[in-house]
């Protein structure tokens, strides 16, 4: 996710826009989040947003004012967070993924909350229940998308999964996204050494690199920019058909277009899907800790998991939410993903990471 900008994706195809990072606009603000405040503050990345009415109706309810500070990509916003822990900058914290998850709890980001609705969360999605430090709030799939109109012009088929991708016929095709400062990037590294192992990945990254792949820093340089099957991508003349993205970034190629194609210009290599997993939590020295807890009860509400969607493009986890027609049908989830627990994760990321910027980059 830069990390997971799904939003991104409508704002560079131009039909949408986003608030803007501050106030919701909301009358009767006390300002600040300081103690009896009515305002609360949400930390996230880039890509949160939500549908004006549907955080109109928690503002109203709740009687606290939502005020949100985008701190760039997941990863940066993150370590960020982790800086400024003992004077946060807000109450609560969107965003941090299964990829960077121990980084947050080994370095007591939050605090103990355990949501009025978590009982509605898929039991695949939940960490940390022992503590419930963090909720999970929205999951989906980093794969590699391919240029449909490339591969027919070409008459060449489309990659598979990983192995395909260091065959001769896809040589300097593929971009993908620095696995040090990107969270999707990240998230295709960990895919990898999923499926080859801690002894083969390495020699899988060497034969990728002898096949010609990119590595620029974001997500949104990777699909906006170097890819040529997106709007964006085409707009500035990209010439990767291959891209590290999402299993949801087909349906924004297809639900924010004008005119509207009847199918996704877009596909996705299934065989090269990893699973990640969003959570949210009170920060440890949150000001506004009742409107904090107020937020997270929202996060996890029918409601917002099922806006989330077609702003976010994600999958919601509450099992009771319901997901619009054409997202299930131009974004659908990856049917056997390549996952890894978090303790594995915790255990390998940072050295994984440092090798294959050696291997990679240097």
């Amino acid at each position: 996710m830069t990390g997971r900008q799904f939003a991104a994706v409508a704002v560079g195809l131009g039909m949408v826009t986003l608030s803007a990072c501050g106030s919701s606009g909301s009358s009767g603000s006390t300002g600040g989040s300081g103690g009896g405040s009515k305002t609360v503050t949400l930390v996230s990345h880039d890509s949160w947003a939500v549908s004006k009415s549907v955080l109109a109706d928690f503002e109203k309810q709740s009687g606290y004012t939502v005020k949100v500070l985008k701190d760039g990509d997941a990863g940066q916003a993150v370590n960020k967070a982790i800086l400024t822990k003992d004077n946060p900058q807000g109450d609560v914290f969107f965003g941090v993924d299964n990829t960077l998850l121990s980084r947050a709890l080994d370095n007591g980001l939050f605090q103990s909350y355990r949501p009025k609705d978590y009982d509605t969360v898929a039991s695949r999605y939940r960490a940390d229940e022992a503590e419930h430090r963090v909720t999970p709030i929205d999951t989906g799939d980093i794969c590699v998308n391919y240029d449909k109109k490339y591969f027919a012009d070409h008459k060449l088929t489309p990659p598979a999964d990983f192995d395909d991708l260091i065959k001769p016929e896809y040589k300097n095709l593929l971009v993908t996204e620095n696995a040090a400062t990107s969270s999707p990037g990240l998230g295709f590294l960990l895919g990898t050494a999923a499926k080859y192992g801690d002894g083969g990945w390495q020699d899988y990254w060497k034969k990728l690199k002898a096949n010609g792949v990119k590595v620029v820093d974001g997500w949104e340089q990777a699909y906006d920019q170097e890819f040529s099957g997106s709007a964006g991508g085409r707009k500035a003349g990209g010439d990767r058909p291959l891209v590290v993205s999402y299993a949801s970034s087909p349906p924004a190629e297809v639900i924010y277009a004008d005119p509207r194609p009847k199918t996704a210009p877009t596909g996705v290599a299934q065989g090269t899907c990893f699973r990640q997993i969003e959570y949210a939590g009170l920060l440890s020295n949150a000001r506004n800790t009742e409107g904090g807890k107020a937020l997270l009860d929202f996060l996890l509400t029918e409601k917002f998991q099922q806006d989330m969607p077609l702003n976010m493009f994600v999958y919601p986890v509450r099992e009771s939410a319901e997901v619009p027609a054409d997202f299930v049908e131009y974004g659908p989830q990856a049917k056997d993903p390549e996952t890894m627990a978090p303790d594995r994760i915790a255990a390998s990321r940072d050295q994984w990471v440092k090798s294959w910027t050696s291997l990679v980059l240097k």
